[in-house]
């Protein structure tokens, strides 16, 4: 770090006078110590949930999709909704990981850890609904292309549904890959501490023989680098190709070259705030304050409020291109979705995603904690609804008014979305007590440039 000089306004990414030890015991104190009251109470509302979710998928399973509010118009509308909104939730991780990476921004460094795995836990959630939706779950390898023994059987290629199979499980090996490097130092420290033979076995088979030489410094640096380089076009590719699932069909409401960009866009609003959502209580639950500050979660919240901005104008540049084409199939799918039976969806979306964002531009809000947990949750329940507006009112009213009809969830179609949330949560928890939830051997990287105390030392004798 010779040489380096920050600008004195820059805000220290690192509060109180930390010194590297410090740094150690802070974040492996959550793994090593006993797990809190708060904990448990978080967790075993989340493993109830997860119970309900094995309860009605089993249901599902057994009695076949008829139990879900689906009928012969709507056939897609809750599973494909919370599909494409778990994908959409998955894009924060490897965007904070790789893109910034890329770009050196040093306040990714107390955030990425817990970004790539949210983005993990949420394509598994994601994963679960096509697998489900199929009916026939034992048969899920159907939709890989191998070759196979029963008969003429192949998958379609020009199906926009198998491109999901192949960009999805891209994304998740490349972000698990990602992620299990970037925690290898972190497993090493672990291993180092350990006291239990057994802690000490299991961290040392995860941590590869970590001996934190320069070679293997440089080794995991350019690793590092290599895999932000590929993750990075996949944040973008895995949502446009999610889109095509709408963009190529010839449904009114879904047949538009918006759609890509616009589910990026929607995908990177989402996706951020569910990682204010987990990092709000993380750094609450496992003492993290000076290392998630207030700066980070500031920053945040200006991505959340660009994003919610360029969602703004898509919704907008959709109801425009509509009026222009001159087609009233078109014209018709828009007005009806402002003013038809799901007009409340309509406007609850555009409330949550384009209203709610400009509050960010306040700086006293934005670095408010209460205010930014808030919207985060109301963001995610936003996008929740924009993907049901997308589905549910572009099928619900086709072309041909004969086979018009409405939509209602059943409690299978509930307990299945809310039963997601619980498993995620589970996944995440389990990983809070396993894993260190902050990059600490990267966090040590940027304590003499962006800590509190050397900062101002630096000010106090003018070092640059």
């Amino acid at each position: 770090m010779s040489g380096h000089y920050e600008a004195p306004i820059r805000v220290p990414l690192i509060l109180g006078d930390k010194t590297y030890h410090d740094i150690t015991e802070d974040i492996a104190r959550p793994v090593e110590e006993k797990a809190g009251k708060l904990w448990w109470i978080a967790f075993s509302i989340a493993f109830v949930t997860f119970l309900w979710l094995i309860g009605c998928v089993s249901y599902t399973i057994g009695t076949g999709i008829g139990v879900w509010g689906l009928n012969r118009t709507v056939n897609w509308a809750w599973d494909i909704t919370n599909f494409v909104w778990w994908v959409g939730i998955g894009h924060a991780g490897t965007l904070i990981s790789a893109v910034l990476l890329l770009f050196r921004q040093k306040w990714r460094m107390s955030i990425n850890r817990s970004a790539e795995a949210m983005t993990i836990f949420a394509v598994v959630q994601a994963g679960l609904f096509p697998v489900i939706h199929m009916g026939r779950p034992w048969l899920g390898y159907f939709v890989m292309p191998i070759p196979n023994a029963f008969g003429s059987l192949w998958v379609n290629f020009n199906s926009p549904l198998l491109w999901d199979v192949f960009a999805i499980s891209t994304y998740l090996s490349v972000s698990l890959v990602f992620w299990y490097i970037g925690l290898i130092p972190d497993f090493a420290m672990l291993r180092d501490r350990a006291n239990k033979p057994i802690t000490k076995k299991i961290y040392s088979i995860l941590s590869f023989g970590w001996g934190g030489k320069a070679k293997h410094w440089q080794r995991f640096e350019e690793v590092s680098l290599v895999l932000a380089g590929l993750a990075t076009p996949l944040v973008f590719s895995v949502h446009t190709i999610v889109s095509f699932d709408f963009a190529t069909s010839v449904i009114p409401g879904w047949h538009t070259t918006i759609f890509p960009p616009y589910f990026v866009a929607g995908a990177i609003f989402s996706g951020f705030a569910m990682v204010q959502t987990l990092l709000i209580v993380a750094r609450k639950v496992c003492h993290l304050e000076d290392y998630i500050t207030i700066q980070h979660i500031e920053l945040m919240n200006i991505v959340i409020m660009v994003t919610g901005s360029v969602v703004g104008v898509a919704y907008i540049t959709e109801l425009v291109i509509a009026w222009y084409s001159g087609v009233v199939y078109e014209q018709y799918a828009f007005l009806n979705r402002a003013t038809g039976p799901f007009a409340w969806a309509y406007w609850a979306m555009m409330s949550c995603n384009v209203f709610s964002p400009q509050f960010m531009w306040f700086k006293k809000l934005r670095t408010s904690i209460s205010f930014t947990f808030f919207l985060a949750l109301i963001v995610n329940i936003g996008m929740w609804f924009e993907r049901f507006v997308i589905i549910v009112t572009s099928l619900h009213r086709d072309y041909l008014p004969s086979s018009w009809t409405g939509f209602a969830p059943t409690f299978v179609d509930v307990g299945i979305f809310i039963g997601t949330i619980g498993f995620f949560f589970v996944l995440f928890l389990l990983y809070a007590r396993s894993f260190p939830i902050v990059a600490q051997a990267e966090l040590k990287t940027i304590l003499k440039s962006s800590g509190e105390s050397q900062k101002k030392l630096r000010d106090e004798h003018g070092e640059h």
